[in-house]
């Protein structure tokens, strides 16, 4: 039986140490960069995922504070829209006493009318006059099914 180290793996030159080494340290930094992609994309994620809504009086009440953070602004529908450009609309939300002019862009949802309650996605303009929107959900309720109960089947789901 031979025992003698084969040619490049001389454990007294250091080599075969050198090789794991080497290895580890790769496979260190391409751990370390997946990490960071996969914590990168959670925060992202997260911070998307929470954003916080005010009612337009609180929203006016602290827009030094909110700057040009992206929040949700909720209040009810007032007054008539205004065609501002071929897919923009402004119009007026209002709650507790006060009323947010509203620039949306997009499309808005096929139950927007005056008096119903609007959550609308976005940011205050640069000079805090106008919340700019690029989404807005609306309320609705069941109204539909109390006031036209003989259209719907009672056992319907």
């Amino acid at each position: 039986m031979d025992v003698t180290p084969r040619p490049g793996l001389d454990p007294a030159r250091g080599q075969v140490a050198e090789r794991h080494r080497s290895k580890g340290l790769l496979v260190g930094v391409v751990l370390v960069a997946v990490l960071a992609a996969v914590g990168f994309l959670l925060v992202k994620q997260v911070g998307e995922a929470s954003l916080y809504y005010y009612n337009a009086d609180e929203a006016v009440a602290k827009k030094a504070e909110l700057g040009d953070d992206r929040f949700r602004i909720q209040g009810t529908y007032v007054g008539t829209k205004q065609v501002i450009g071929a897919d923009a609309i402004r119009f007026d939300v209002a709650f507790g006493g006060t009323t947010v002019a509203v620039e949306h862009s997009g499309s808005e949802p096929a139950l927007f009318k005056p008096g119903i309650p609007v959550l609308c996605e976005g940011r205050w303009s640069p000079d805090r006059s106008v919340f700019l929107s690029d989404r807005i959900a609306v309320k609705h309720s069941e109204s539909y099914k109390a006031e036209n109960p003989g259209r719907v089947d009672p056992a319907a789901p």
